[in-house]
């Protein structure tokens, strides 16, 4: 039945008054990528949650679920050995189903505010007894295991499971700049702030476990809704707010981090200011930036914050993307950019990274990039930023053949659920195929689960 420690699995079997013959909970296990894994996950579990055997038995959608995650998932079953009561999320109706984004974003706000019942923050949080990044890292995980099951279970594609993932990481952001402000000095002088993601993230294609990549924007507040400031004491008070962003989507907690924040695509990267005004964002790409600059800025995306001034700052950039490619020596930049990042890679690895690799993640994308950025001046139905809408626009309007495109999309999207697989088992970052037979035996019985259900 997959157990690879026969006489640990019968001892935990025995401990949850499991049956060797026909039992539904072992059959459920039989069907996890690591039964040994899920049934030490269960195990845990029932130390703190009476019954669960009995519900497991009685729910055969629930069993399911629960089993395929900690078959693969050793931090999800940590955090459920925390938390037993956010079982809940895997049971009814609502365990198949995608959270509306609104809901998502006042939940995560409920869970940093001091008084459940409101969505401010005090800013005396840090006085009491429980840390608001603590409540905000429970909660992400919370979510995090609702969207794993139904991935797993192969109710979430693995193109929805990079757009929930993004939603996902907007409002802990959101909710993060809400523990900031409340943490300012009460003589700080007002802001706006607008963060703006990046990368994976501004593309809705992010990873279970990845940097969030964002640039803040920042503006004196209006006279109209607070006394003027200038713009040197908002920009003060927005780099406080923004390093307070960073800060608490990557302390450590009981909890453990949520994810790193890197505002390195910034301009002028680490040894540029950590927040610009609008104005010299633009005069920045006006006179300094770079090819690649303009390429990251194709997937910009207002996230959090004050969304006006992070929409106003995507319209103002974006015809600067789509000019980029009648910079002398354009392609050349592109493509000596792609053979830096692999030279980076170590010969011993370079044919096991999912994502730097030859032939890998990093490739792709790169290509459907150069033509997006090429071609997408003259059209604007490509200029999607995320990689596979690209890639079909881009097969639709005659630049990739559509044998050449269903290969690549086939290819990213295998890619990517292989990637997905290998960082939910301890929610971090890793893009190297594992060389352990056991790690690999897991991995093939997670594809091996994904590919019968779709």
């Amino acid at each position: 039945m997959g157990f690879t420690d026969v006489p640990r699995a019968a001892r935990e079997l025995a401990a949850l008054g499991i049956a060797a013959d026909g039992h539904p909970v072992l059959t459920a296990l039989a069907q996890a990528a690591d039964p040994g894994l899920a049934l030490a996950g269960l195990a845990r579990i029932a130390e703190r949650e009476s019954g669960l055997t009995e519900q497991l038995t009685s729910d055969a959608a629930f069993s399911a679920r629960l089993t395929a995650v900690l078959g693969v998932s050793k931090a999800l079953a940590d955090h459920l050995a925390r938390h037993p009561e956010d079982t809940i999320v895997l049971r009814g109706q609502d365990a198949d189903r995608r959270q509306d984004q609104a809901a998502i974003r006042a939940g995560l706000l409920t869970a940093v505010a001091a008084d459940p019942g409101s969505s401010e923050p005090r800013a005396d949080l840090d006085a009491g007894k429980t840390d608001p990044a603590a409540r905000l890292a429970a909660a992400y995980r919370r979510h995090v295991l609702h969207l794993a099951a139904r991935d797993l279970t192969g109710k979430a594609s693995v193109d929805e499971v990079g757009q929930e993932l993004a939603v996902l990481a907007d409002a802990v952001l959101e909710a993060a700049l809400a523990i900031a402000r409340a943490e300012l000095p009460g003589d700080a002088a007002p802001a706006r702030l607008a963060i703006i993601a990046m990368g994976k993230c501004g593309a809705r294609e992010l990873n279970y476990a990845s940097d969030v990549d964002v640039i803040f924007v920042a503006e004196p507040a209006p006279a109209s809704t607070a006394p003027a400031s200038t713009e040197e004491a908002a920009i003060r008070t927005a780099t406080k707010l923004a390093a307070g962003v960073i800060q608490v989507c990557e302390r450590s907690t009981p909890e453990g981090s949520i994810f790193p924040v890197d505002p390195n695509l910034r301009p002028e990267g680490r040894q540029g200011p950590l927040v610009r005004t609008l104005a010299s964002h633009l005069a920045y790409y006006d006179r300094w930036a770079k090819t690649w600059e303009f390429q990251a800025l194709l997937k910009a995306r207002a996230a959090a914050g004050d969304l006006d001034l992070g929409e106003r700052y995507v319209a103002k950039v974006s015809p600067l993307v789509w000019q980029a490619s009648q910079r002398e020596n354009f392609v050349e930049d592109v493509q000596a950019m792609r053979r830096r990042v692999e030279a980076t890679l170590p010969r011993n690895m370079a044919g096991r990274e999912l994502k730097l690799g030859p032939g890998g993640l990093r490739d792709i994308e790169f290509a459907v990039q150069l033509l997006q950025l090429v071609h997408g001046r003259a059209d604007e139905r490509l200029r999607a930023p995320a990689t596979l809408p690209a890639l079909k626009a881009l097969a639709d309007g005659g630049s990739v053949g559509r044998a050449d495109a269903d290969d690549l999309a086939g290819a990213y999207r295998f890619l990517r659920r292989t990637e997905h697989l290998l960082q939910l088992h301890a929610l971090r970052r890793t893009h190297t195929l594992p060389t352990d037979p056991e790690v690999l035996r897991r991995l093939a019985r997670a594809m091996r689960n994904s590919i019968s259900q779709n």
